[in-house]
């Protein structure tokens, strides 16, 4: 049975990263497993051209693509451990001596801009930003800058974990009141709810 779609439910791509890893039913899906895995959910996160990825699955040696997924894993658990220990409180400035594996990988960039028809902006012409994907180790560029724009824009006071049973997600919560606490309420909101009505039967009993 293949995997379900990944989910972007964080309203963050950073913390959405971090989630690519998850309990979605009763056992863990790593979306990230396999090279075409991790090609799989940057198609879903959008972060990478379709022809690029193309592109360069068709120039990847074997096994290529799966030592860039054992990058990325191992880069999600790095920054998982960061964001746990940070989450709840602002972020500051001492921050910063903690964040040397992002700097690394982001300092490999080759983002550039170039000027291209404006559709988008209804205007003749338009500023588009892009990079060149010289290998498959480029594929981690755009997850380091979604989550270096987590880092600096989101207020970490924000970032909760789901409160349901079993589940690892983790969400900026945006909402009016902060009050957020869940990944899904459809998911394990229910269960919840749920679970709190069997224990008011069984007490009743």
């Amino acid at each position: 049975m293949g995997k379900p779609p990944a989910t972007f439910i964080a309203d963050s791509l950073g913390l959405d990263f971090l989630n690519s890893v998850a309990t979605p039913a009763d056992a863990p899906v790593d979306w990230l497993d396999s090279g075409n895995g991790l090609i799989d959910w940057l198609t879903q996160a959008k972060l990478v051209p379709s022809d690029e990825l193309n592109a360069l699955k068709a120039r990847a040696t074997p096994g290529e693509l799966d030592k860039v997924a054992d990058q990325a894993r191992a880069l999600r658990e790095w920054f998982r451990g960061f964001v746990r220990r940070h989450a709840g409180r602002p972020l500051t400035e001492a921050a910063l001596k903690e964040l040397g594996p992002l700097n690394s990988l982001l300092a490999h960039d080759e983002a550039f801009s170039r000027i291209e028809p404006g559709h988008d902006n209804g205007g003749a012409l338009s500023l588009h930003r892009t990079r060149r994907w010289r290998s498959p180790e480029s594929l981690l560029l755009p997850v380091g800058e979604a989550m270096a724009k987590f880092v600096c824009e989101e207020d970490f006071a924000d970032v909760k974990a789901c409160e349901g049973h079993n589940c690892t997600m983790l969400f900026a919560d945006h909402t009016r009141r902060r009050a957020r606490r869940w990944c899904i309420m459809a998911v394990c909101g229910n269960r919840a709810k749920q679970a709190a009505h069997r224990s008011r039967l069984k007490s009743r009993q």
